[in-house]
């Protein structure tokens, strides 16, 4: 261990190979989180709803509520994350998406269903990135910080690479009930020792911001931190809109699904590559200034997306919207410790979350109900642009007052 002084306290660090030990471990245990509890549903979509002879509507509400309750349950479980760290807490969300998969995939019924994807949802809460980002802002030093989070998150944008294909095989081969038995146990094989053995090492101390709030109560009613949150929340309707519904504006264009899959696939790419390079972004701009910036991006691709017929262009702007989805899970990673440092980093973090939770969870209706008000998946995207600039003007808000001395 190694300590340090920081703000007139000493704060015992993980050695280096302890940070990469923890590094290592989320790297893995999210990659295969976010591709058991996210990214498998809608490969199974169809044959849970042949199966069944539920309607995809009300499948997909069953998975959304349990999106809402993972927003809403990380307020309390960062708390927790603050006082005792994440290990324990992790690993009580690895067994708990464990028993949430196994209920789906034994689900009789539509109320048991429901319940199931409840549970998941409160699993995610203590399992996903939340508490990932907690544990790898407090146990790094500011040096590599970024860094870590930039690896982790590049690791959990491979999760949709790695277990779409993988899902598509197992349901061919087993049907659906059988590939969420398989996908529990690779669940419980991976994430349960990984948090266990992988989190291991004392918490450290954490010390304000200077720019800072004295208390958490104090930096939520703020204008900053109001104004980042609904910056995040409108950013993350418009962009997750633009996700589901690039292949219908395609279609409006002309182009066929298989096509229009491959373009949107290619957005997963730009995702990677905007990850990789937001630590130069770190090192030159404020935080304000840099999440503007990104925000901006996502609004000028947004509009192109709605104007442009190309498919060559159509192709070149949807990587750069990747990118700029990419760069904007990293805004929301390190937008609370560029503000106001690590103290309350999980408590501050989770109902930053909340809002932008919701709104990724209601982008899906969000846009089919925008796109049929407004006569058109392209008239759509221009407003989802014009949304997105103002979240970009709100975010230039969002930089703490310092106290005065």
């Amino acid at each position: 261990m190694t300590a340090v002084v920081a703000g007139g306290r000493e704060q015992v660090l993980l050695p280096a190979s302890g940070r990469r030990r923890v590094t290592a471990t989320l790297c893995v245990t999210q990659l295969v989180g976010w591709g058991v509890l996210f990214y498998a549903f809608p490969v199974l979509l169809g044959s849970i709803t042949a199966d069944t002879g539920w309607s995809a509507v009300t499948v997909t509400a069953c998975f959304t509520i349990g999106q809402l309750l993972a927003a809403l349950a990380g307020i309390p479980i960062g708390r927790v994350v603050d006082r005792h760290g994440p290990r324990w807490v992790m690993t009580a969300g690895s067994v708990l998406a464990v028993v949430a998969i196994v209920l789906v995939a034994s689900a009789p019924s539509l109320g048991w269903f429901l319940a199931a994807w409840t549970l998941a949802g409160a699993a995610k809460a203590a399992s996903l990135y939340p508490p990932a980002f907690a544990a790898i802002t407090r146990w790094h030093d500011a040096d590599d910080r970024v860094r870590a989070l930039t690896v982790l998150t590049v690791a959990g944008g491979l999760a949709s690479t790695v277990f779409a294909p993988l899902t598509a095989v197992l349901e061919g081969a087993l049907g659906w009930r059988a590939t969420y038995l398989v996908l529990a146990a690779v669940l419980a094989a991976v994430t349960i020792p990984g948090h266990v053995r992988g989190l291991r090492g004392p918490w450290p101390t954490s010390t304000p911001h200077p720019s800072a709030e004295h208390s958490p109560a104090g930096i939520v009613r703020s204008r900053a931190f109001l104004a980042l949150a609904a910056a995040l929340a409108l950013t993350g309707l418009s962009a997750y809109v633009v996700v589901v519904h690039l292949v219908p504006l395609l279609g409006e264009r002309g182009i066929g699904v298989g096509t229009a899959g491959v373009v949107l696939g290619l957005g997963g790419l730009g995702q990677v590559a905007g990850r990789i390079g937001y630590s130069a972004l770190a090192r030159r701009l404020s935080a304000p200034t840099r999440a503007a910036l990104i925000l901006a991006l996502l609004a000028v691709t947004t509009a192109l997306l709605g104007v442009l017929h190309q498919l060559w262009a159509l192709v070149v702007v949807a990587l750069l919207a990747g990118v700029g989805r990419g760069l904007l899970t990293l805004v929301h990673a390190t937008a609370v410790t560029d503000r106001w440092g690590t103290q309350h980093y999980g408590r501050l973090s989770g109902i930053l979350s909340a809002p932008l939770a919701v709104s990724i969870a209601l982008a899906p209706w969000a846009g089919a109900l925008l796109a049929t008000y407004v006569g058109s998946y392209a008239t759509a995207f221009l407003v989802l642009a014009v949304v997105t600039l103002v979240a970009a003007g709100l975010v230039l808000a969002s930089q703490p007052k310092r106290p005065e001395m």
